[in-house]
């Protein structure tokens, strides 16, 4: 038997690695995504700039084996240090935000879409010791899929980096249910998204609200609502 000395030695030992421990879980967030959409598609797509990031986030977030660092969380280090995602992020931008956050892997991208309405996806990896794209990938898909197109691209960046693997079982459940989601859901979501960053609640509520209208299993949207008290 473990003398109870010993055994408290040994147990506040544990506790003081506990959060070393949690911090050795590679770490990754995500930037809003550049709109590369042209004419009057630039305007109508424009919300999913931050729908995409939002998406991704959670997407990667499935995965236990790592932390990712929730979209509010990275709105509030753009808005402290009133940095622009407007357009293409650039590496000092994209590091400078992920050493504030203190994460490992700092992701970017951005979407273009064409007249057949296909939308291309780009991603880029920032390492954010080094500075130095570390993975780029890219995904294409109709429009009308783009939550399956979001999924695809989030599963390709676990394995590009190399990140612990996400059980099959339960991959295989958000690859389906990426599929459900309709596309009038995700740009209403994304919409309520952009109204919520502008401070403006009472259209934000109503925006996740009617995104629940048109697909009630969206847990994202329920998740945004309890966080505005509604």
């Amino acid at each position: 038997m473990m003398p109870k000395k010993l055994f408290a030695l040994f147990a506040g030992l544990v506790l003081a690695a506990s959060p070393a421990l949690a911090q050795s879980k590679p770490t990754v967030a995500v930037l809003p995504f550049n709109n590369g959409a042209t004419g009057k598609a630039n305007e109508e797509l424009g919300p999913l700039s931050k729908g995409i990031q939002d998406i991704l986030t959670n997407e990667l977030a499935v995965n236990t084996g790592i932390r990712v660092v929730e979209r509010d969380q990275v709105q509030k280090i753009l808005d402290e240090q009133k940095l622009s995602t407007s357009g293409a992020v650039d590496k000092e931008t994209a590091v400078k935000v992920g050493k504030l956050l203190g994460v490992h892997h700092m992701v970017t991208g951005g979407f273009i879409t064409d007249r057949s309405g296909l939308m291309n996806l780009s991603v880029r990896v920032f390492n954010v010791e080094t500075g130095e794209i570390e993975f780029p990938t890219s995904g294409m898909n109709k429009i009308e899929n783009l939550f399956a197109l979001v999924n695809s691209v989030a599963g390709k960046i676990n394995k590009g980096l190399k990140l612990p693997d996400i059980p099959k079982q339960l991959g295989d459940a958000r690859e389906k249910a990426a599929e459900k989601v309709p596309y009038q859901a995700v740009m209403l979501y994304s919409r309520a998204l952009n109204a919520k960053d502008a401070g403006k609640k009472a259209e934000a509520v109503a925006l996740f609200k009617q995104t629940l209208d048109k697909f009630p299993d969206y847990e994202a949207a329920k998740a945004e609502l309890k966080k505005l008290g509604a």
